[in-house]
């Protein structure tokens, strides 16, 4: 079991972001980047589409980051849909803004979560390969990947994906991050099969607060996360009163964090869909406060 602590240590969070695709989503996202950079993350990353679809509007979010805060920036990279070449020329432009940390993943398949997913012929046919050869461009570049406290939906068990994990961190990852869950005896599990195997670095839970339950359970439905029974009755007929279910959805969320930490996890990565209500609500219950106000914007 992991370890309960006495005197634990400092909470650690970071924030995942994804690239806005209107001028009203770019302004949704920057208020949550605001609300959020004082409890000073530890870094926030970007997500990245597949086929091209959100590869330059990552990259500029990126780069806003890099100017406009003293944020630290993670850039998801993924193998969809690119040769190593291309990929590799991805991390050089990050690299030249900047950039010091990826989060590396194999991605969905062309039609999205759930699809299958064929590889480029030339290209990295999974995240560890992918670790890898970010790792060969540049030996200090801070490598994070994914993990899977029910298994990735693709692997046939648990020692598979266990082993890929493996090849992930022996190529260079010095984190992983997990699919976000909502039972934390599964995350536990995986935890100590990961121990077991040999993989001692941080594996960070993901966590989703739940805006909107319906679209969190067809996302889950496609990524084999499953949905208590206990979780689903908290949602029941709050379709049409979102001020109750914002606070259902903030309970929910707090247990899940505050009975982590009681299990010793000091580290949380909050999938923040770009709003930053629920999530400044937990993480003032893990009791982080505001120390550093975001830096100003720079006239255009």
């Amino acid at each position: 079991m992991i370890q309960r602590r006495d005197t634990r240590p400092p909470i650690r969070v970071s924030f995942e972001f994804f690239p806005p695709k209107t001028p009203a989503m770019e302004e949704s996202l920057w208020s949550a980047i605001q609300r959020l950079a004082p409890l000073q993350p530890d870094f926030v990353s970007v997500t990245y589409g597949a086929g091209g679809s959100t590869r330059e509007r990552t990259h500029h979010t990126v780069e806003r980051i890099l100017k406009e805060t003293d944020l630290a920036p993670a850039a998801h990279l993924t193998c969809v849909d690119a040769s190593r070449a291309e990929v590799d020329d991805v991390v050089r432009q990050y690299r030249a803004t900047g950039v010091k940390h990826f989060v590396a993943l194999r991605g969905d398949g062309q039609g999205g979560a759930g699809s299958a997913y064929v590889p480029h012929p030339e290209g990295y046919r999974n995240g560890a390969e992918l670790a890898a050869g970010i790792k060969a461009i540049d030996p200090e570049i801070e490598v994070s990947v994914s993990a899977y406290p029910e298994k990735h939906p693709e692997s046939p068990d648990f020692a598979t994906d266990i082993d890929l994990l493996k090849r992930k961190v022996d190529n260079g990852a010095t984190r992983a991050i997990t699919q976000f869950f909502f039972d934390n005896d599964l995350y536990e599990r995986y935890v100590e099969r990961a121990r077991r195997a040999g993989i001692y670095v941080p594996i960070v839970p993901g966590i989703v607060p739940i805006h909107d339950f319906s679209k969190v359970a067809r996302f889950s439905a496609a990524t084999g996360t499953s949905i208590p029974l206990w979780l689903a009755e908290r949602f029941e007929g709050l379709e049409n009163d979102p001020q109750t279910r914002s606070h259902v959805a903030a309970a929910v969320c707090a247990e899940q964090v505050l009975d982590l930490v009681d299990r010793g996890i000091s580290d949380f990565h909050f999938y923040t869909m770009n709003r930053a209500d629920l999530v400044y609500s937990i993480c003032h219950i893990l009791g982080l406060r505001e120390t550093a106000p975001v830096r100003e914007a720079a006239a255009a």
